[in-house]
């Protein structure tokens, strides 16, 4: 048994979408392994002090607690840029 995993940390931008390939210690959590995995070098606008972060598009709530296992896709979710209700809101106004 190795002490390291396979993981991949996903970000997309609406120009731009990266998925990066890593090996990381076993033991590391989730919000380690996004920090540590360079990607806020392609995407300088991640904030990891504020971003919310999911595996496989279910969001982590202690990203600084869970552990990555083997195989996981991080993914670091941008910031809505308006309320999913509301946008709903707006398109049903539209069609009015």
């Amino acid at each position: 048994m190795t002490d390291k995993i396979q993981i991949e940390v996903a970000y997309a931008a609406p120009q731009l979408q990266k998925i990066l390939k890593l090996a990381v210690p076993r033991g590391t959590s989730v919000f380690e392994s996004a920090f540590n995995s360079g990607i806020d070098k392609v995407f300088p606008e991640i904030d990891f002090s504020v971003v919310d972060m999911g595996i496989f598009g279910k969001t982590v709530k202690k990203p600084q607690e869970q552990l990555v296992q083997e195989g996981e896709r991080i993914e670091i979710y941008r910031p809505l840029l308006i309320d999913p209700k509301q946008a709903r809101l707006n398109r049903a106004a539209k069609k009015i």
